[in-house]
């Protein structure tokens, strides 16, 4: 399991739109150079999202970010 599904996977029970996540996230992972660049854009993704899903975005950065 990579960084990226295991921080989906300790996000799952806190989240409310999952597979929005999941989509946003793989596809934001398969743009990015690396991984401050996924983070920079997951950020701007953060910024545009309205509540609840900003939220949720949230959620997935924190998990993320402890890994």
């Amino acid at each position: 399991m990579n960084e990226l599904e295991e921080a989906l996977f300790e996000a799952r029970p806190y989240v409310e739109y999952y597979d929005r996540l999941e989509n946003l996230v793989k596809r934001l992972w398969e743009e990015a150079t690396d991984r401050e660049n996924f983070l920079q854009l997951l950020n701007e993704e953060m910024e545009r999202a309205e509540e609840p899903f900003r939220t949720d975005l949230r959620i997935f950065l924190q998990k993320f970010e402890a890994l």
